[in-house]
């Protein structure tokens, strides 16, 4: 106690020649540390979570208090990661650890390295705060639930593989219908059981062909809501609902809930129920198949005596085979006898009608046909002469009068006067000065013929000397 008198005590002590020792300060706050760390080796606090942080680099923060204290806690990322559930301020727990100190703020602190919730009553408020979340996103809804086969070819069971759950599945599941089963072996029970049991049933749903099952049972026997937590975890039940392999939920006994009975497809009372539900009762489902093949047999032999005796009946009543021809072959001679009668007949008509016609095929009738059409082909022939003598000279003089208008408007007449019409090579028209460059080769049409020409550039020596003309310098086109 006498190192912590006040800071003019060991100066005065110095200057008396004291014998004790000279201590820096992280000095000092290391012996604390040492001698704290040496006299509570390990505790276990009961309270409630004040400030929760959690940091990035993962490290968990938290004030541990009660009504008339606070303590500073600290739990590694390594102990956070197996939390079964997420600290949130105001929550009841139980934490395990160490006392230290942290001699930055001069300041005593507990490492945590284990965390629970305090009591039934905690996890029952926690599981309903996260059961309500679920339930609002949809999760536990009556549209999502899927059909359960009703013949699996292959059940994939998750569960402990040393249990008497696995056991009891399969010993239901040989004495109901005899089917393969896939075990994926998990833990049902304590900190990585949920993070197993979501990975299973996502691994059962990445397989494909053969081994992808058609059915899924997730399996635990009873025990306390601690040891049930695994089924109760975020990570479980989401993995169940995403399910895309329809799930049967089978955890605890008949009386336990957990919540992936809400996000499952069907929930079994127990595992033995769950095979019950997965498959029905080979011996039944024999026995009523047998049941529906006597009778469909039944039903077949009785319709077939019900169509023969049909047959008969209509077959007795049916005239006979001569009395049906008797009709037709009557009507085939009647028509046989008028159809001599009727070629006689329609052949003297037609040799009438082609003698009619041959008497008015005479040649003096023709030659007087001929001479008829002779002289109306010689009128008409008199009077296209003329028709066409008068539209000759009609188009004779449009003819003129649209020669002399293209000649009035033809650019020779221009040229005719003095003009000059400049194009360049390739026939384009040159309407403008500024369009020719010096260098360009020219093409000069005049009146009576045509020249090449090149533009050169206005220099001194091509301006003329002495007096300009009025009007200035006009330069030279050659």
């Amino acid at each position: 106690m006498k190192l912590m008198s006040d800071a003019a005590a060991p100066t005065q002590a110095a200057q008396a020649g004291s014998n004790l020792p000279e201590l820096s300060v992280s000095e000092l706050a290391q012996a604390v540390k040492r001698t704290m760390e040496t006299n509570f080796d390990r505790v276990r606090v009961r309270g409630e979570l004040g400030r929760v942080m959690i940091a990035k680099s993962g490290h968990l923060y938290v004030d541990l208090k009660d009504e008339s204290a606070t303590i500073s806690t600290v739990m590694w990322k390594a102990n956070v990661q197996a939390l079964s559930f997420r600290p949130e301020e105001g929550l009841e727990v139980v934490v395990e650890g160490r006392l230290s100190t942290y001699p930055g703020r001069s300041q005593y602190q507990l490492i945590a390295d284990r965390m629970a919730p305090a009591g039934v009553g905690a996890l029952l408020a926690q599981l309903e705060k996260l059961k309500a979340k679920l339930a609002a996103e949809g999760l536990f809804a009556a549209e999502r639930k899927k059909r359960i086969p009703y013949l699996p070819r292959t059940i994939g069971v998750v569960t402990s593989p040393t249990g008497a759950v696995i056991r009891d599945i399969l010993h239901r599941l040989r004495e109901r219908f005899p089917c393969r089963v896939i075990l994926w072996p998990v833990l049902v029970q304590g900190p990585e059981a949920a993070g197993q049991v979501s990975r299973a049933i996502k691994g059962f749903n990445a397989l494909q062909g053969e081994m992808r099952p058609d059915v899924l049972i997730v399996a635990r026997g009873g025990g306390s809501i601690e040891d049930l937590w695994a089924f109760n975890e975020e990570v479980v039940v989401r993995a169940a609902a995403e399910s895309a392999i329809p799930l049967i939920s089978a955890v605890g006994h008949e009386t336990d809930t957990t919540l992936i009975d809400f996000a499952s497809d069907l929930r079994a009372p127990t595992p033995t129920g769950a095979a019950e539900k997965a498959v029905p009762v080979r011996a039944e489902l024999i026995e009523r198949v047998e049941m529906l093949e006597g009778r469909l047999k039944g039903g077949l032999v009785r319709g077939l005596e019900k169509r023969r005796t049909e047959l008969r009946a209509a077959a007795a009543k049916l005239p006979r085979l001569e009395t049906l021809f008797q009709i037709p072959q009557q009507r085939y001679d009647r028509a046989a006898e008028r159809l001599n009668a009727a070629l006689v007949t329609n052949t003297r008509a037609a040799q009438s009608k082609l003698d009619r016609i041959a008497a008015r095929l005479r040649p003096q009738a023709l030659a007087q046909d001929i001479t008829r059409r002779r002289e109306r082909l010689l009128q008409a022939a008199a009077r296209l002469q003329p028709a066409m003598a008068r539209s000759l000279v009609t188009h004779r003089k449009h003819l003129e009068g649209a020669a002399r208008m293209l000649e009035s408007l033809s650019h020779k007449s221009v040229l005719a006067r003095g003009f000059v019409m400049v194009q360049r090579e390739d026939g384009a028209l040159v309407r403008a000065a500024k369009d020719l460059n010096a260098g360009d080769v020219v093409q000069l049409t005049f009146a009576d013929e045509q020249k090449k020409a090149v533009i050169d550039p206005p220099t001194d020596a091509s301006k003329p000397r002495g007096k300009t003309k009025p009007g200035g310098d006009q330069g030279s086109l050659f």
